[in-house]
């Protein structure tokens, strides 16, 4: 942990592997401020539960890990989209940001001190009632010939579904970093890569140099993408919460170029441990 670059983190906990019972589950609801609660009680499903619990207690133990913020004076706001920010919060990384993302089994958080960083998890489950094909198709406006033709020439069934998840994957990264809602047309990025090694991206027809995409493979039957990138592209709302939108170039050359270390994993008891210690 102490060898980490000041404010970069990419965390991941597999809640699969976390069975707690109605009143363990409660106990760390508790463990959260309460206007968080209701975001998680309004899900039916207990994975979900599960899902935006564990989403939540990693903000609040990610921010106390690296800035040192004592539990009660974290304050976590949301833009307009629905975008979690750390209100401004004083310290030597004022740009720190960070992202979650979580489906099927995992749960992930990734920060950045200088640049904008996305985080995004798939899971590559086989289409019920439909094949790959059928399901991609669904998709299709929000992908771009490019990447239609490079997806369904993919190989097999499995094949294809794994590599539409790949682009996925990607345009959900860097939606999320930017702090876009739903509303951004996914077809206005385009992705080219050298056998998923040296991605690149094209916006609104250019590409551009001051963003940086990685692939992961967690397990399987999960990906996860990170996209790193310049904070001036972020929209309105959200470039509104960043101390400095305007970064040297040296800088932001530094931290796009810097390698991407595999995620460390951590438990939920783990987690709750922390949360404990801030008390």
């Amino acid at each position: 942990m102490e060898e980490e670059e000041a404010g970069v983190r990419r965390w991941l906990v597999d809640v699969a592997h976390w069975r707690p019972s109605p009143a363990q589950f409660d106990a760390v609801v508790a463990l959260l401020p309460s206007h968080e609660r209701p975001a998680i009680a309004r899900f039916v499903r207990e994975d979900d539960r599960k899902r935006a619990l564990v989403s939540r207690l990693l903000h609040y133990s990610l921010v106390h890990h690296v800035l040192r913020i004592p539990f009660r004076q974290i304050n976590i706001c949301r833009t307009p989209e629905g975008k979690p920010y750390l209100q401004k919060n004083g310290s030597a990384l004022p740009n720190f940001n960070f992202n979650t993302s979580h489906q099927g089994d995992y749960v992930g958080i990734a920060s950045e001190p200088f640049c904008l960083v996305g985080l995004d998890i798939a899971s590559v489950s086989k289409p019920q009632g439909e094949t790959a094909s059928e399901f991609i198709s669904n998709f299709s406006s929000y992908l771009t010939h490019h990447e239609w033709n490079y997806i369904v020439r993919a190989g097999t069934p499995s094949q294809v579904l794994t590599e539409f998840y790949r682009y996925w994957c990607l345009k959900e990264a860097f939606v999320k970093a930017i702090g876009a809602g739903v509303g951004f047309g996914l077809q206005r990025i385009e992705f080219h890569h050298e056998q998923w090694t040296n991605i690149s991206i094209h916006i609104d027809g250019g590409v551009s140099n001051k963003w940086r995409f990685w692939l992961f493979k967690l397990d399987e039957m999960h990906l996860a993408s990170i996209a790193k990138g310049h904070p001036e592209d972020a929209v309105s709302s959200y470039k509104k919460t960043l101390s400095n939108a305007t970064v040297a170039e040296e800088q932001l050359h530094s931290a796009l170029e810097s390698p991407e270390e595999a995620f460390t994993l951590w438990t939920v008891e783990q987690l709750t441990q922390l949360l404990e210690l801030m008390e």
